[in-house]
């Protein structure tokens, strides 16, 4: 099968880079073209290199605003010529403009089971809100802030003892699974996004979400 070309956009660091560059150098069908940060320092980048990956920073903090950054983001991305970009820990709220262009081809993942919990510091608050399960998301990215339709989750119970640490730590072990996973599925052509804006998995429209017990994993 020929390797899905992607990009992969970071800001720290990148351990679900990680997981997708051990997938890939198993059987994981992509490429991966360039991993770019938005902060210099991202260890993400060191581990890009170091699977000979090409890497590029471009700074948020020397454009004057959103736009212009995203704009110069956007060039530098289609350089590489992506059919899927990805963004793992990318901690930028992106324009409008931006996630229309790459519509239906971009992907995000979220540590919780969205929509409950968009936005930061998610394991504290799940914690706050004493809820019996946590977890992670995937979706694909619309001008909703991790509101787009959310391909599949994973689970984590938690336990009467966690803090945000311990939590986190069982959420990134799943993370770990299910963005492979998806990426693996769209690279496959067996994922989409029709232009309702709903999830279609292997030619049917997804109501809900897959769930990761629900999948069989090799």
């Amino acid at each position: 099968m020929p390797r899905l070309p992607v990009v992969v956009l970071i800001s720290g660091g990148g351990t679900n880079l990680q997981a997708i560059i051990d997938a890939a150098q198993k059987d994981l069908p992509v490429e991966i073209k360039a991993v770019i940060s938005n902060k210099p320092g991202a260890y993400g980048l060191e581990r890009a290199r170091k699977a000979g990956i090409a890497v590029a920073t471009l700074d948020h903090r020397q454009f004057p605003d959103r736009e212009s950054f995203d704009q110069a983001l956007a060039e530098r991305i289609d350089g590489y010529q992506p059919r899927l970009v990805l963004l793992a820990g990318f901690m930028r709220i992106l324009t409008p403009g931006f996630v229309r262009r790459y519509h239906g081809r971009m992907l995000n993942i979220h540590p919780s089971l969205l929509p409950d919990f968009q936005g930061l510091h998610t394991h504290q608050r799940a914690l706050d809100a004493e809820v019996e399960e946590h977890g992670a998301s995937i979706h694909f990215v619309t001008e909703e802030l991790d509101g787009g339709p959310v391909i599949i989750q994973a689970r984590v119970p938690v336990l009467s003892g966690d803090n945000a640490q311990t939590l986190a730590a069982r959420v990134l072990e799943k993370e770990h699974i299910i963005y492979p996973l998806a990426v693996r599925w769209f690279a496959q052509g067996r994922l989409s996004l029709n232009d309702r804006d709903q999830v279609v998995l292997d030619g049917k429209i997804r109501s809900t979400p897959v769930q990761l017990e629900q999948v069989a994993i090799d």
